[in-house]
């Protein structure tokens, strides 16, 4: 091939290069040959790196995995090998184990399995290659050459344990560690790169583990799930002890051994890692290691307030300090001083007690079961002192402490403390208690003192805990009625702000006062006390003074009434929500105040319609609530800078509204309508023929407006009550017709025609109609029915916007084949009885 010691890699182009690539193939080298040799011939470092990237950007350097050299930027991450493998012997086998339950928890048992098996112990493939890493077949090196010289191999251990190198021939590696395998490498490799040996080198190599192999490691003795594992040749013992379950129940968590080539190389304390976080995780496995669990020694129980309640295993010569450690010291509530043992002996068992001193000295012996007691439940230096005290609770007591001291430590007496007598509860040895009463006022004298004793329980009483509570009642017409509590020198007009003061309905001429009956008369139930109040609530000139459980009672004024308001409804000129004038104003009067008709007013179709007794009005305090509510929000809307009087202003009726949600009373009307509805309802449930109880809140009442108008005044112009709602109707042209005919329609209306003429305009009468039945529904909601007359009908008449309706007989009932029979058969028995009545006859 030329001379290509000569060639500038930025003059040649893509084709030129890939043509020198193909010619040093033909001549059987490789890339990494062809760059040594024109580097060997005299082309710079730099061309010759060049050149590399050239061919890289190509792609003409071979794939790594058809190649045994590549270049380190491109390798992937370190893998470990066999990985699924290695998986499903953990999940497949772990999968089948069921936990046995113990009274007591074996401690670390449940390191190795568990459900959620959080702590795997996996090893970490992205470490550095440990020193001590022992090389076998399977693993992948990675040889690094930098320096004077660059060069990069990747190679796998073969099953002899040789590395195969180009251009180096096989290197035995198996058995040595990463250093041991380092320094080999770079023996061999100093006869091709000089510059590695010497006392200054200007080459070196480095040495790294690549994809991680997998090893056989054999799993025996006292252990969950025995057998032969595959796992990573990274593992430790704890990987593996995981993998198989770890001990079971009679396995020794404390002597598990590791076995290499039929040598036992080290023994492993799991209660190291359990209490001090250490562990031998350095030393990994290697293939055909065998790790045996033996049967545990000796186990001791420990019980009672202690932090970890459980079974540990102990090793000969280890004391109760280092068993009380295992189980991680005693709770906030044991008792410290001593800890008893039930031992075993050879014969029965014995009992004894270990003091805290004797800990490190006390050596334990399986079957040993310790138990840390509580502290009692009791006090060695407590007084309690309760009741009419500032501080009530629980105090130390000293040496002579008098009943006295326990007060001043209590911040003293209140003011409502009862001084005559104050009780002192005490516990003798024998746990029997005595009362004792002493005399307050004495005691705070310095006379008569009490020396108070461990567990004394002193309660002091106030004034209030002695009488029942007083308190002062108000109903009737006040904004918040209710109950008070009483003062002395309270009177009606202090009872009457308490209450928020009086509405407008309120009469205070007549106020009256219920006191309970003075004298212990059976007749008597409370003397009635009568007096009146000014409406500013000034104090009179002869107030009475409340007593305790007085009732004081505001009624309503005789004559007042809250406004009335009816409404008119069509063809008025004014139509709209009228005030009722007077108690006796009539239907005429308001017409004429609204105006009167107007030229489209249908005078016969006028309605009244009025509420029932069933009609749920809104009390006087709901209907107020919604009044300050709706001013709330006018006053809030207006403007974003209120003056001082209308936040004022916004802050009361905020509290009004307040009080009528918390106090809302049943008024005395809807008891009554109540009442009513039981009653009706109780009458319909006895009398099955009876329909069920139907209640309507309000009625069309059926008006002659036409004479109510023609004659105002008269016995057809009725007085208005609140809610009337009159309906005015335009002048109507059509009649509806209803029910039995064939074929239900609205008609026009015409003049002088009789109830046949509509009913045939409805194509007549249909076969199961009740002629007789059939009624007539005025437009003002008046009612006329058919009526008969010595075999003739008479039917009412038809006015515009009638409604005319025609029952139904109902379905007929067809005869069932047995009720024909039957009928049949009962004619012939008559007809025979006739014949033979005749025959009898005619002898």
């Amino acid at each position: 091939m030329p001379d290509i010691a000569t060639v500038r890699v930025d003059d040649l182009s893509d084709n030129e290069v890939r043509e020198l690539i193909a010619r040093g193939k033909a001549a059987g080298l490789s890339d990494q040959e062809l760059l040594q040799m024109a580097e060997s011939r005299g082309l710079p470092k730099a061309e010759v790196e060049k050149l590399r990237l050239r061919m890289e950007q190509l792609d003409l350097i071979g794939d790594s995995s058809t190649r045994t050299t590549t270049r380190t930027a491109r390798r992937e991450p370190r893998k470990q090998v066999d990985l699924e493998k290695i998986s499903q012997g953990l999940l497949n086998q772990q999968g089948q184990v069921v936990r046995d339950q113990a009274d007591l928890p074996i401690f670390g048992m449940d390191l190795f399995y568990n459900q959620e098996r959080n702590l795997t112990f996996e090893p970490n493939l992205n470490l550095a290659t440990p020193k001590n890493y022992i090389l076998g077949p399977g693993d992948k090196l990675f040889i690094d050459i930098y320096g004077e010289s660059e060069q990069n191999y990747e190679a796998n251990v073969t099953p002899e344990g040789n590395l195969m190198l180009d251009n180096v021939g096989p290197v035995s590696v198996s058995g040595l560690s990463i250093e041991e395998a380092t320094r080999r490498i770079k023996g061999r490799l100093q006869t091709y790169y000089p510059g590695m040996g010497g006392n200054n080198p200007t080459t070196f190599v480095q040495v790294s583990l690549g994809d991680v192999r997998t090893i056989k490691v054999h799993m025996v003795g006292e252990l969950r799930l025995p057998g032969t594992f595959t796992l990573s040749a990274f593992s430790t013992v704890f990987n593996a002890l995981y993998a198989a379950g770890g001990p079971n129940e009679r396995g020794s968590m404390r002597n598990v051994k590791l076995i290499r080539n039929n040598r036992e190389i080290a023994r492993i304390d799991i209660y190291d890692f359990l209490m001090r976080g250490t562990a031998d995780l350095n030393s990994q496995l290697q293939d055909q290691d065998v790790i045996m669990v033996e049967p545990f020694e000796a186990r001791v129980q420990v019980a009672g307030e202690v932090k970890r309640p459980g079974i540990f295993e102990v090793k000969e010569g280890e004391n109760l300090q280092s068993v009380m450690r295992y189980a991680g010291g005693f709770t906030d509530d044991a008792f410290t001083d001593r800890v008893s043992v039930v031992r075993n002996t050879p014969k029965e068992k014995t009992v004894s007690d270990i003091y805290r001193e004797q800990f490190e000295m006390f050596t334990v012996k399986g079957g040993d079961r310790y138990y840390a007691g509580q502290l009692l439940d009791r006090f060695t230096n407590r007084v309690q002192i309760k009741g009419a005290v500032f501080r009530e609770g629980n105090y130390a007591i000293s040496d002579g402490m008098k009943l006295s001291d326990l007060i001043k430590r209590a911040e003293g007496l209140r003011g409502e403390a009862f001084l005559e007598r104050a009780t002192v509860l005490r516990t003798h040895e024998d746990l029997s208690t005595e009362v004792l009463q002493v005399n307050l006022s004495e005691v705070m004298a310095g006379q008569n003192d009490l020396t108070l004793q461990r567990e004394d329980i002193v309660r002091v009483a106030s004034i209030y805990d002695l009488t029942e509570e007083f308190y002062v009642k108000i109903t009737g017409e006040v904004r918040n009625p209710g109950i008070f509590p009483f003062s002395k020198n309270m009177t009606v007009e202090d009872l009457l702000i308490f209450a928020g003061g009086v509405k407008e309905a309120a009469s205070l001429s007549e106020v009256e006062i219920a006191r309970r009956a003075a004298q212990d008369n059976a007749r008597d139930i409370s003397d009635i006390i009568a007096t009146s109040v000014n409406r500013d609530l000034s104090p009179s000139a002869s107030p009475v003074v409340l007593q305790p459980f007085d009732h004081v009672i505001i009624r309503r004024k005789p004559n007042f009434v809250l406004e009335k308001v009816i409404r008119i409804e069509g063809q008025v000129a004014a139509p709209g929500e009228f005030a009722v004038k007077n108690a006796e104003e009539k239907i005429s009067d308001v017409i004429r105040r609204a105006g009167g008709l107007t030229d489209f007013a249908y005078p016969k179709g006028a309605t009244l319609i009025r509420r029932t007794e069933f009609y749920e009005t809104e009390s006087e305090r709901v209907r107020k609530q919604k009044n300050y509510e709706n001013l709330l929000a006018r006053i809030s809307s207006e403007s974003d800078d209120l003056t001082e009087s209308q936040r004022r202003l916004l802050t009361r009726i905020g509290e009004d509204i307040k009080n009528y949600q918390e106090f809302t009373t049943e008024l005395e009307e809807d008891l009554v309508v109540k009442s009513k509805v039981d009653v009706l309802s109780g009458i319909t449930e006895r009398k099955a023929e009876i329909a069920p109880l139907k209640i309507r809140e309000t009625e069309a009442i059926a008006i002659d407006l036409e004479k109510i108008l023609a004659n105002p005044g008269s016995r057809h112009d009725l007085i208005l009550e609140e809610g009337d709602i009159i309906s005015i109707p335009k002048r109507l042209q059509t009649v509806r017709l209803r029910g039995d005919v064939i074929y239900p329609t609205t008609v026009k209306y015409e003049d002088n025609r009789s109830m046949s003429y509509f009913i045939n305009r409805a194509g007549g009468f249909d076969n199961r109609a009740k002629r007789r039945s059939t009624y007539v529904v005025y437009a003002n909601g008046e009612v006329a029915r058919t009526k008969s007359f010595l075999g003739l009908r008479f039917y009412p008449s038809v006015e515009p916007g009638a409604e005319v309706i025609v029952p139904t007989k109902g379905p007929r009932i067809p005869f069932r084949p047995g009720e024909i029979i039957s009928v049949t058969t009962g004619l012939a028995t008559l007809a025979l009885l006739l014949s033979q009545i005749n025959f009898g006859g005619g002898e």
